[in-house]
């Protein structure tokens, strides 16, 4: 299969400091107008974002947790809510326009990551070496699935709602159909655990990235790597923008600054 021409060569990069301590996950809205992230300052932090401009970005702060805020989150497509997790393994849906918390569940198993369908209203759940479906807004299970032989870490979904990823402890991300909920891609660059990945707006490629000092892209159709960007830290998160080329990152040692990195021709 003949690969398209990557627009990955040029890009720039930006640094957004906000939060007061590290930040654990980035999550756009469908939009790619605003951008979630949450902490261990206790906080989750909405970002107003150009997506190529160069001018001080507009931050609200939502406040409702006593203890970090660790965990991935999904907005809803009309962008009225966005549900969060935290260390104590319960899932939070919050009303982004009253800014206040409208349902929540606590789970009795360990739940690392949370991702939303785009085509109907399910939740997707890591939790250990299973991938658990919820759904919504009752967050009620409906499905369970062996996915890897390791902790299931991220997950995301691609916006053609065609596959959903899955990024392990085993180093390994996992490409599944979702309407036969079979695998049918393995990536393998990464050497250590995947902690976050992202698909890009288009849904032709995914970024992954791991304690290795790289962000991986790759082909969803081909699996071949089609880009590498170089880092001077593990990467905690990645998030493709849903509208253009725009990928935002955080990793260690820089936990409290958000990185915005444009991709152009």
């Amino acid at each position: 299969m003949e690969e398209t021409t990557v627009p990955f060569k040029n890009l720039t990069s930006r640094e957004y400091p906000d939060h007061k301590k590290k930040v654990h996950s980035l999550a756009w809205n469908y939009m790619g107008t605003k951008l979630t992230s949450c902490s261990v300052d206790q906080t989750a932090r909405v970002w107003h974002i150009e997506p190529h401009g160069h001018g001080k970005v507009k931050v609200i702060e939502l406040k409702w947790h006593t203890d970090s805020v660790d965990q991935q989150h999904a907005y809803r497509p009309d962008r009225t809510h966005i549900a969060v997790g935290n260390r104590d393994d319960e899932l939070t849906i919050l009303d982004v326009r009253k800014f206040r918390s409208i349902h929540k569940r606590k789970f009795n198993y360990e739940v690392n990551e949370i991702a939303r369908s785009t085509r109907s209203e399910i939740f997707f759940l890591t939790t250990g070496m299973m991938r658990t479906i919820l759904a919504y807004p009752s967050l009620r299970p409906v499905d369970t699935l062996m996915a890897h032989t390791a902790g299931c870490y991220c997950i995301a979904i691609d916006p053609l709602g065609r596959y959903f990823a899955v990024g392990s402890a085993d180093s390994l991300v996992t490409l599944w159909g979702i309407s036969e909920m079979l695998c049918v891609r393995t990536f393998t660059k990464l050497e250590l655990p995947v902690r976050t990945i992202s698909f890009n707006n288009t849904g032709e490629y995914l970024a992954s990235a791991s304690e290795d000092l790289f962000i991986e892209i790759s082909n969803i159709q081909t699996g071949r790597t089609v880009h590498q960007i170089p880092c001077r830290a593990a990467m905690k998160s990645v998030e493709w923008n849903p509208k253009s080329n725009i990928l935002e990152s955080k990793g260690r040692p820089f936990y409290d600054t958000l990185i915005h990195t444009h991709f152009t021709r």
